[in-house]
């Protein structure tokens, strides 16, 4: 098999990784570092198991503007970037740059486009990739070529979903993955979906109907508070389909760039991490 491309949702994971680890992890300055350190360890877990081509991570804007534009809540009651995470932040691009990792933004749209323009780029080029987020909308990414490794709690390390993985938990394909957050909805988005219809509905409505917009056409023939949830929000549930479908973004397939761990193991050195400096070093060594 060809090593993977492994494409990482770097909010995702630096917000993650602040929360998961006290804030007493300090560097040398004695300001916190949780949020470096804990977001190197979760990527390194997925390095040291497999070795992708190359390491990009994605940024971008909080909220696209034709996203707030379709529906004014979207994202609207994310709090600010808290006070210690904003110079780990900062830090981020050069600190990860250290361990040849790619830093790209998405620039007026969002992190979650430009992994999902990676994962398309580096299909078209016959290779594959490995979207690293916990933002369930990429599911709709996957595919023969493309898998998810979800982060969960513990030991075990992400959970690396497929295309049957995607049926087990929502009981769709990954195509109707948009279809099924515009009718379930996205609290963490702040997109409340339609009225009265939840996960196990979605799936269901879905698998009979095929997409939204066969859904809204057969709006008379379900139940009476699906059929009017259908009718009453059809424009606003269009809306927010196209808030969770993802937008082309032109990108080229990255180059090959293995982990340097020694220049990685020297930079977290610099910050206090001494234990992940360790683990760097000992994998410089194994090269």
């Amino acid at each position: 098999m060809p090593a993977p491309l492994l494409v990482v949702d770097a909010p995702s994971l630096l917000y993650r990784a602040f929360f998961a680890l006290p804030k007493s992890i300090t560097g040398a300055d004695g300001r916190p570092v949780n949020a470096l350190l804990g977001m190197a360890n979760l990527v390194l877990w997925v390095v040291e198991r497999h070795a992708p081509r190359a390491v990009v991570l994605c940024t971008g804007a909080e909220a696209a503007t034709y996203r707030t534009a379709l529906y004014p809540g979207y994202h609207a009651d994310r709090p600010p970037v808290p006070d210690e995470l904003a110079p780990q932040w900062a830090d981020a691009p050069a600190f990860f740059g250290a361990f040849a990792w790619t830093w790209l933004d998405a620039g007026d749209l969002e992190a979650d486009d430009l992994l999902g323009a990676l994962a398309l780029a580096e299909a078209e080029a016959g290779g594959e990739t490995l979207l690293f987020t916990g933002d369930r909308d990429m599911f709709q990414c996957v595919d023969e070529h493309t898998r998810v490794l979800f982060p969960r709690g513990g030991k075990e390390g992400p959970e690396l979903v497929d295309v049957d993985g995607v049926r087990e938990r929502y009981g769709i394909h990954p195509g109707q993955v948009p279809d099924f957050i515009a009718l379930r909805g996205d609290p963490s988005d702040g997109l409340p979906g339609a009225k009265g219809i939840g996960e196990k509905t979605a799936g269901e409505l879905l698998r009979a109907h095929g997409d939204l917009e066969g859904l809204i056409a057969a709006a008379d023939a379900q139940r009476p508070r699906v059929a009017a949830a259908l009718r009453d929000q059809a424009d606003e549930l269009r809306a927010f389909r196209k808030i969770a479908t993802l937008q082309p973004i032109d990108v080229a397939c990255p180059s090959d760039a293995p982990t340097d761990a020694a220049a990685a193991a020297r930079a977290a050195s610099e910050r206090g991490m001494g234990r992940l400096a360790g683990r760097l070093e000992a994998l410089a060594g194994q090269a």
